[in-house]
């Protein structure tokens, strides 16, 4: 929208050509998120607070978390507009891309805000049924996979997986790929989901992982560094460069409130919505296979969860003191910033081996 009103008088003003570059809408869209994200977040936690629309905790979490009780949540309509505006002001509407990634956003986004709306409506943590909710994002993820397998009918995708470490192990999944993507969505988004218990831990995280694939966004686009990588080149993907540095930005931008002790929490309408914004770059520049790598933070405290309920179902014991990871660790007497702390550690580290595995491929 922006872009491209800029762009027809770069021919009158010169200075306005650096537009038609993908790094230099990737900043500016980075800095307009940040900016929105900054300049609404008094207003959001004021009018949350208005509208009584505080967090529910859930009586067998921690006994610390208890103070917690009634800040403000569903903070991520405030990391759903500072993403998706910016996106639409810096990049190229006219590329199906980044609508793809737009909408499944906003569509996991509309779930976790009716999951929140009922929690709040029925002061419980208890929102949308397990079963509707998981159906939802199911449905959702399927209409993605659909769309991809027609553009992979036109030309315009590959349904083939890239292997990390691997050169050329690159299978087509043809058809197939409709439920490896519809895995891939739902599987990221509850990830995301269950690392948002701790303040600004799923946020910081996220911004890390979302750092990542904006790099890996541009070289999948550029001609040049995706031969070099031998990677699959998409030239129209690139322009979702524009779209994760707008995530960055609204990230770090909620980070500034939701930081410890947290004045705003995200809810499942931010972290649904983050969790397909990954799911859905990492699936449209041929990088799902890298996303346990580049999410690790996510991939460990889901399979956390799946560990715990598995032991208890088939032994009775539990395997931590309790589940996600996170909460593990404040049980054996780490403080809640302590947690956080190394848990973003490990997330640079996690998404700095991701990105050198192009190289050692």
């Amino acid at each position: 929208m922006l872009y491209r009103l800029l762009f027809q008088f770069h021919t009158q003003i010169s200075v306005l050509n650096v537009t038609q570059y993908i790094t230099f809408r990737t900043a500016a869209a980075s800095l307009s998120a940040l900016a929105i994200s900054l300049a609404f977040g008094p207003w959001m936690v004021r009018k949350l607070r208005e509208f009584q629309i505080g967090q529910v905790i859930r009586a067998e979490g921690p006994q610390s978390h208890r103070a917690k009780a009634g800040t403000p949540t569903m903070g991520g309509l405030l990391i759903l507009t500072a993403a998706l505006v910016p996106t639409l002001l810096w990049a190229d509407l006219s590329n199906v891309y980044v609508w793809i990634a737009m909408l499944t956003t906003a569509g996991y986004g509309g779930i976790g805000f009716a999951d929140d709306y009922l929690k709040v409506v029925r002061r419980s943590h208890h929102g949308l049924l397990p079963r509707y909710k998981m159906g939802l994002q199911v449905l959702i993820a399927i209409c993605v996979g659909v769309v991809l397998l027609w553009l992979q009918h036109e030309g315009l995708y590959s349904t083939r997986l890239i292997f990390p470490f691997f050169k050329r192990l690159i299978p087509d999944l043809g058809w197939g790929y409709l439920p490896f993507a519809v895995l891939v969505l739902v599987a990221v988004s509850n990830a995301v989901n269950l690392t948002d218990g701790l303040d600004g831990l799923a946020i910081s995280t996220f911004a890390i992982a979302a750092g990542a694939y904006t790099a890996l966004a541009y070289v999948t686009g550029h001609r040049v560094f995706a031969e070099y990588l031998l990677l699959v080149h998409l030239p129209r993907v690139a322009e979702l460069t524009v779209f994760c540095g707008s995530l960055v930005g609204a990230s770090l931008g909620f980070l500034w409130y939701n930081s410890y002790p947290a004045e705003i929490f995200m809810g499942d309408v931010g972290s649904l919505a983050l969790g397909a914004a990954l799911g859905t770059v990492a699936i449209l520049i041929k990088q799902e296979l890298l996303l346990p790598v580049v999410g690790g933070v996510f991939v460990l405290e889901a399979a956390s969860v799946i560990v715990q309920v598995a032991s208890f179902k088939m032994t009775g014991r539990r395997v931590f003191r309790m589940a996600p990871l996170h909460h593990h660790f404040e049980q054996i007497g780490w403080s809640e910033p302590k947690v956080i702390s190394r848990f973003v550690i490990v997330g640079i580290i996690f998404a700095l081996f991701s990105l050198a595995t192009l190289k050692l491929r």
